[in-house]
């Protein structure tokens, strides 16, 4: 399967209830200690309630493994039982043996012995029940009559029941509310937080061997709102997104990659996918709203975030930003540059006959000034804007009705693209010129970012213009979607595998002056093997250690080797 590809010592995203794979969230904390500190008590029921996939077994697993070492564990799976069968489970459990056929008397009186006796050695026994609102009244109401088992000093039998939230409507019947009274702790186990997520995938990671950054910004945001933050959906749409990423050849797991893996693996009614609107009050006052914020003559910019402001999702039955299902405007033209070896989709896409009438000069940024708002409407580019702008800082003129594919052309003159889904650092580790892709609802823009200091990004317009704008203006409308283009190395093309390899060795001959800290480091990677010398390299520079030479790599060595090439934090043309 994918764990080679990815460097995993075992499934990362299995659903089996492994405790090493718990990740403590506050919640799942909450829970644990709920646990270990009812099972300290005098006995009685503990009630651990949570949605479907919430973690509830594998909590349960954990408290198992790190139970005080004088408890001794009955546990019940299957509660679709009668209460003489039940009983004898117990007995089975606890190693009680009992005659076939015994009556529920007979069975509570071999349960009521063997507590005594292991109170009398210093034993706890405690029953936990699993997926326990499956369990009738009538087992329930036996259940409760077994912790009238009791000394002078306390009850002899703990149980632990886990199910889903209708246990707790079961306990609350008129004819179960002496059980309900002698729950002593009582916990509901929600599920992960947006925020918690990244923790949640780098530990499942980290615990499987990998501890690279294998989902993209993007990635994470759709897979939360596909799963809801369940772990066990989060886990079985992360597994079937890094299979498709291994199967494409694919370090990092991007958006479309989890919206994939979510219809293969869930089907339509999985959680965050966009249903029909509520029909309410708030949408009716949305609208009545809306349109005196349209006549008062408010921006577009003002108009938009009113339209994402809470009271709006409210209307609207959202509460989030829409990250599932298909990108409207996608472009339909479509190539490739393949990189030998490459870690990366280097896939290209662009549409439209545009142009601009005259190629700006390369490196004629503006001084730093004062922002300027960016208007989405007026400031954004088409597709093909962008790509001529992108070339333009390279000193390319590009032609759409030359070349409709723009990465067609980009390779002709030894560019490859690269798409990526990523944040601001991502953006500057890679420190070229950039196409950033932009949403506003159902429409889609794009801007070439040029320059980015500290909160000034600067842009070049479709006339060539530079216009300074903030940052974090643009992250409003950026969900991570970028391309950039990088110099392609010299041996693309060629057959001859020794060109590539005297290449690679003549380029970490000088990273090794470049990077050891002392000459015997020196000396040593440049008498590895090109391998792990690429190893070596990738290590130092944060990147995937895998040893292959992929685009990320290779655009790393060009930043520390070429100086000259355009720069996102310090432009230049190529030399």
């Amino acid at each position: 399967m994918y764990y080679d590809f990815f460097g995993f010592r075992e499934p990362p995203f299995s659903i089996a209830p492994d405790p090493r794979y718990l990740y403590l969230s506050d919640r799942h904390k909450e829970a644990l200690a709920h646990l270990m500190y009812g099972v300290g008590g005098q006995g009685g029921f503990i009630v651990i309630t949570g949605e479907v996939g919430t973690g509830k077994t594998t909590v349960s697993r954990c408290f198992i493994d790190n139970a005080p070492d004088n408890v001794d564990m009955a546990i019940i799976l299957n509660p679709r039982l009668s209460a003489r069968e039940l009983l004898s489970s117990v007995c089975d459990e606890l190693g009680i043996r009992h005659p076939a056929g015994s009556s529920i008397k007979r069975l509570v009186d071999l349960i009521n012995e063997d507590l005594l006796k292991a109170y009398a050695a210093g034993r706890h026994k405690v029953l936990l029940i699993d997926e326990a609102q499956n369990l009738s009244s009538e087992v329930l109401e036996q259940l409760r009559l077994l912790t009238n088992l009791e000394t002078a000093e306390k009850k002899l039998l703990q149980i632990i029941l886990l199910g889903q939230p209708e246990l707790n409507d079961m306990l609350s019947l008129p004819e179960l509310r002496q059980l309900n009274q002698r729950v002593t702790a009582r916990y509901h186990l929600d599920a992960l937080q947006k925020e918690e997520l990244p923790s949640y995938l780098q530990y499942r990671l980290s615990v499987a061997g990998q501890r690279g950054e294998l989902f993209s910004r993007g990635a994470i945001q759709a897979l939360y709102k596909l799963s809801g933050g369940v772990p066990r959906l989060i886990n079985l749409v992360s597994d079937r997104a890094l299979l498709g990423a291994y199967a494409e050849g694919e370090h990092l797991v991007t958006r479309e990659h989890i919206r994939t893996a979510a219809r293969e693996v869930t089907g339509p009614d999985m959680p965050g996918r966009r249903q029909f609107p509520r029909k309410s009050v708030f949408a009716a006052l949305a609208v009545v709203v809306l349109a005196i914020a349209v006549s008062w003559g408010l921006s577009d910019r003002e108009r938009r975030q009113w339209l994402t402001s809470p009271f709006v999702a409210q209307a609207a039955g959202d509460s989030e930003p829409e990250v599932s299902g298909s990108d409207p405007g996608e472009a339909e033209g479509q190539g490739a540059a393949d990189v030998d070896g490459a870690d990366e989709n280097e896939s290209a896409e662009t549409q439209g006959t545009a142009q601009s009438d005259q190629a700006a000069p390369v490196g004629d940024l503006a001084e730093p000034a004062a922002l300027a708002p960016f208007r989405f409407d007026t400031d954004a580019l088409s597709k093909v804007e962008a790509f001529q702008a992108l070339f333009q800082q390279w000193g390319e003129r590009y032609t759409p009705s030359d070349f409709p594919v723009a990465c067609e052309f980009g390779r002709r003159q030894g560019l490859g693209c690269l798409h990526r889904e990523g944040t601001r650092r991502s953006l500057l580790q890679i420190d070229r010129p950039t196409i950033l892709r932009l949403r506003d609802g159902n429409r889609e823009r794009y801007v070439t970012l040029v320059s980015l200091r500290g909160d000034e990004a600067q842009l070049r317009l479709a006339d060539g213009e530079i216009r300074t704008v903030s940052f974090r203006e643009l992250e409003d409308f950026w969900y991570g979607d970028f391309s950039v283009l990088w110099r392609l190395p010299p041996y693309l093309g060629d057959n001859d595998s020794t060109s590539k390899e005297i290449w690679l060795s003549s380029q970490l001959m000088q990273l090794a002056d470049l990077h050891a800290a002392s000459d015997r480091e020196r000396v040593e990677v440049q008498n590895m093997g090109p391998e792990q010398q690429v190893e070596w390299y990738q290590g130092i520079k944060g990147l995937q250690v895998d040893g292959i030479p992929g685009a990320m790599t290779l655009i790393q060595i060009n930043n520390d080797l070429h100086p000259g090439v355009p720069r996102l934090t310090n432009t230049g043309a190529e030399g």
